[in-house]
């Protein structure tokens, strides 16, 4: 099969011919319809990344595609399953923090892309119990976005635990801010967008944005905002968005830079008792298990509108009368339980089944 292989840390993608692998006990093959692309894998490729990885590596962990065999004893699945696969695939289920719901933090988790081959070639093999199937009629092409930015965006917006009468702003209107205007708006909320593009700002208004300013000053004259998830990979931008976040606010780390992050002004940060958070790969779990149980795949279409920075941008629309606006509605309003022994919040009625890391 071809693969696009990275034969070392700093090496150039190379597209080669290289063995099809076989599905192992519990794993399936699947056929690659889709991989999407996402930043990082260029970290991983410039070996940014703070875990050991070996290579040669084939990267992608963005895939859906088609069950073409089933390994020794798959029963949750079969050949013909249109499916996707997440990021961590796996984890030991001992360690303290599996125990905590927190696979992703297992040093022995199994990656996609990582610990596995990833999907940036014709055919990939993954666990079974990983793998989540796709609704008929939902386009490879707009499935695959979902199983990286859509469900790290979700995350984000979950542990904001928004009030009904709270106001969400975005900043940076890219492969991850696009989704997550519409998931606010979606969701019931005053959103506001935050970008310097020009050229997004009637992008932003057609997801849902119902105003859109260009920095921290714009969102405080425009009323500020309870929750703003930085969607953007400049901390410079985020920080710049705490002059507009209201009191009790939230500031979601969802990009992630190399830039040092400075609270413009401690003082008025500290007395308005503002939060950060950060949300990094395996808090995609409740997205991918909350998506997984309600189906909401088909209410998405959209169509490919641009690239940038190594990522493909998606535009996902979400009708106006969709299902989706209202199952994402409901869910917002279920109620939450603390896990014992951690501070994780959970939906009530998320699987416990761990769909994803």
């Amino acid at each position: 099969m071809k693969a696009a292989v990275v034969p070392r840390i700093g090496g150039k993608w190379e597209v080669k011919e290289i063995q099809s692998p076989e599905p192992s006990a519990n794993q399936v093959l699947i056929k690659i319809h889709a991989s999407g692309l996402c930043y990082t894998d260029v970290h991983i490729t410039e070996g940014r990344l703070p875990i050991p990885i070996e290579f040669p590596r084939t990267l992608g962990h963005e895939p859906v595609g088609e069950i073409v065999a089933v390994g020794e004893g798959v029963i949750s699945r079969k050949v013909d399953d249109r499916v996707g696969v997440p990021w961590v695939q796996a984890s030991c289920g001992r360690c303290e923090w599996c125990l905590r719901g927190k696979p992703m933090f297992c040093a022995q988790q199994i990656g996609t892309g990582i610990g596995i081959q990833g999907s940036h070639a014709e055919y990939m093999v993954a666990y079974a119990d990983a793998t989540m199937l796709l609704p008929d009629g939902l386009a490879y092409e707009q499935a695959a976005p979902v199983f990286c930015a859509g469900y790290t965006v979700w995350s984000g917006l979950r542990w904001a635990n928004p009030k009904p009468h709270e106001r969400i702003a975005v900043v940076g209107i890219g492969g991850l801010g696009h989704l997550a205007l519409q998931y606010s708006k979606a969701a019931g909320f005053e959103t506001i967008a935050i970008t310097h593009s020009k050229d997004k700002e009637e992008l932003a208004h057609k997801l849902g944005a119902n105003v859109v300013v260009s920095d921290g000053q714009g969102l405080r004259g425009a009323g500020g905002a309870d929750v703003i998830l930085a969607t953007t990979n400049s901390y410079k931008a985020a920080a710049d968005t705490l002059r507009g976040l209201r009191p009790d606010g939230r500031l979601m780390f969802i990009g992630a830079s190399d830039e040092p992050f400075t609270i413009p002004s401690p003082g008025e940060f500290l007395a308005n008792r503002h939060q950060t958070g950060h949300f990094g790969l395996g808090d995609r779990e409740l997205l991918a298990a909350e998506w997984c149980e309600i189906d909401v795949f088909d209410d998405v279409v959209g169509k490919a509108v641009g690239r940038g920075h190594g990522d493909i941008l998606v535009e996902g629309v979400i009708p106006e009368r969709s299902r989706l606006r209202e199952r994402i509605r409901n869910s917002m309003c279920v109620t939450h339980f603390q896990v014992p022994g951690s501070h994780t919040q959970r939906c009530a009625h998320v699987p416990e089944r761990r769909i994803c890391g």
